[in-house]
């Protein structure tokens, strides 16, 4: 008896797969390519003199990227066993956001909503699925979500006491600057962040000495979950070769 032929579903299954058969990786790397294409086309698009039949072309194959992406979605939601899991996963989500505002215009007049335009940036958000760093990285932030979650919130209560803090020493001196805590925040943000921007900075000494502090406090608090993260990234990665191996 010869073995019964796969179905078309399980065929496509298989070609979505993409590490299984060798069509299912050269359609991956089609689809990343066309992904990377567009955001390049995305980008000439911005310049100001670009001639007409240039401009033309661009919109061609911005045409041709979205029926592309439209037969991937469409075909993904079909063969998906839970298919309103798929529409409201991540993946899903942003399948639907780079396809969706085209078809949009095309039945009423968006041209004024530039958000719309700026929504084909989601486009590098598909790279996710077929990159296995992202999928690590992704991996290593839901194994640490807890720890960034208790660490931010501790984030925000050094942000706000370095807000109280500056307005109670520089208020005097620099009643329009610092005329409340809410306008200490951003200064609090620029310190905290390490950026000093310039624009707002403090003029009495002990202002001067609770920046130091600050500034300090402020390389912890991006070290900390950077260390958190890397650790993260190093266990899962340690998880996959063992998976690999065994």
């Amino acid at each position: 008896m010869t073995a019964e032929a796969p179905s078309l579903r399980t065929r496509l299954q298989t070609v979505f797969a993409g590490n299984r058969t060798l069509f299912g990786r050269a359609c991956q790397a089609f689809i990343q390519a066309l992904i990377v294409l567009s955001i390049v086309a995305f980008t000439v698009e911005t310049l100001p003199d670009l001639p007409p039949d240039v401009r033309s072309n661009l919109h061609r194959f911005e045409v041709f990227v979205i029926i592309v992406f439209t037969i991937e979605y469409l075909l993904r939601l079909w063969l998906s066993e839970r298919r309103l899991a798929f529409i409201f996963s991540f993946h899903g989500l942003i399948d639907l956001l780079v396809i969706l505002p085209f078809y949009l215009q095309l039945g009423l007049d968006l041209r004024s909503l530039r958000i719309l335009w700026l929504f084909r940036l989601f486009r590098l958000f598909k790279l996710v699925r077929y990159v296995d760093a992202a999928k690590r990285i992704g991996d290593a932030f839901r194994l640490v979500r807890v720890d960034l979650a208790v660490f931010g919130i501790g984030a925000l209560f050094v942000f706000y006491l370095a807000a109280v803090g500056i307005y109670f020493f520089e208020r005097d001196a620099q009643p329009d600057t610092f005329a409340s805590v809410f306008h200490s925040f951003w200064w609090a943000l620029a310190t905290l962040t390490t950026v000093g921007y310039g624009d707002v900075y403090p003029v009495t000494v002990g202002g001067k000495i609770f920046t130091f502090f600050t500034l300090m406090i402020g390389l912890g608090v991006f070290a900390v979950p950077t260390g958190l993260i890397t650790m993260a990234i190093v266990s899962t990665r340690e998880a996959t070769l063992k998976d690999d191996a065994s």
